[in-house]
């Protein structure tokens, strides 16, 4: 443990005396001198420099993929929740809004996806049904669309009109998803 979270520079010193990142790896440290099954972690990664930060985030991932231990993790960093939970939580004012797969989450809130098409030459009217056009340009468009509509049949109905060179599809990020949440709350 003490490899993993570089504590030998800062073994001997005061606590008064070091950084926050030092004492963000230290407290981690300290609560798992007993080998809990169980790990409450609060904000472990605030104010954190990138570096520690990553560091952190590391040592949580192979503490819980290599001993098992449970992490509960309270954050309000949305990168910390993609790379670190599976499962995710929503309380509001006390209130259980949800508890499922974190994969879950954006699809039942995520709310609409954006394909981005590449065109080989020029298209002129790169209107299809089932998306909506939010931009374009007479190389390039993108829609808006429904969860529930193919992908791949919005790619074929657009390579009916014309020819395709590039395709980029984007789903909605988990901080929309939660702006979305607590905005209908």
């Amino acid at each position: 443990m003490d490899k993993r979270l570089e504590l030998g520079p800062f073994l001997q010193s005061p606590v008064r005396a070091l950084s926050l990142g030092q004492r963000m790896r230290a407290d981690i440290c300290a609560a798992l001198l007993h080998d809990p099954p169980l790990l409450f972690l609060d904000e472990p990664t605030i104010g954190l420099d990138m570096i520690t930060h990553e560091r952190i985030r590391q040592f949580i991932l192979r503490l819980n993929r290599a001993r098992g231990v449970t992490v509960l993790l309270t954050t309000h960093d949305m990168n910390d929740i993609e790379q670190l939970c599976r499962r995710a939580l929503i309380i509001d004012h006390g209130r259980l809004l949800f508890d499922d797969a974190l994969t879950a989450l954006v699809h039942r809130f995520g709310g609409r996806r954006v394909l981005v098409i590449e065109f080989a030459q020029p298209c002129s009217d790169p209107h299809i049904d089932r998306a909506d056009l939010i931009e374009h340009t007479d190389r390039r468009a993108s829609y808006e669309f429904d969860r529930t509509t193919p992908v791949a049949a919005l790619i074929a109905r657009i390579g009916e009109r014309a020819s395709i060179a590039d395709v980029q599809l984007h789903e909605p990020d988990i901080e929309a998803t939660l702006r979305r949440i607590y905005g209908t709350q």
